[in-house]
């Protein structure tokens, strides 16, 4: 059975066949240190906990019109959520790490119709927050904000 620092329920993963957990690969599940084992490594539970509410806070306090109140945060890895947003010359860029792991949630926009569906993905870092907004399977998706914490 995999086992996770955080207590992220491993065994729901697709890449649970791939990755050992982070309990037997001492924080980096994909290769890379991950920055909520480590949090919770150093300073505990607790003060993980205390670090959640905080990001959920400035999630909130961001006042995206649409947007409900958040009251969770997940730990998620990178390449699920690793949108590729376009950019003004035609390209388009992947702002996060796929073997990172991050805090983050989706919420549906207050504003849906009932015909066009759109949604909003929450992505934290130890030093940034990102709000995406995007339709069905995270197309079209636009960057909300993006900002150094």
């Amino acid at each position: 059975m995999i086992k996770s620092i955080c207590g992220a329920n491993c065994s729901e993963c697709e890449m649970n066949t791939k990755c050992k957990g982070c309990v037997e690969s001492k924080g980096c599940p994909f290769g890379k240190q991950c920055f909520i084992a480590k949090y919770i490594t150093i300073g505990g539970q607790e003060q993980y906990k205390v670090f959640k509410e905080k990001l959920i806070e400035e999630f909130n306090s961001l006042n995206i019109a649409g947007m409900p109140k958040i009251t969770e945060l997940y730990p998620l890895k990178g390449s699920f959520v690793n949108l590729a947003y376009p950019t003004p010359g035609g390209d388009t860029v992947k702002l996060l790490d796929d073997s990172q792991i991050y805090l983050g949630n989706q919420v549906e926009c207050e504003f849906n119709d009932g015909t066009v569906a759109r949604c909003y993905g929450l992505i934290a870092g130890s030093d940034f927050l990102l709000v995406s907004e995007y339709g069905e399977k995270g197309t079209n998706p636009e960057i909300v904000i993006y900002m150094k914490r």
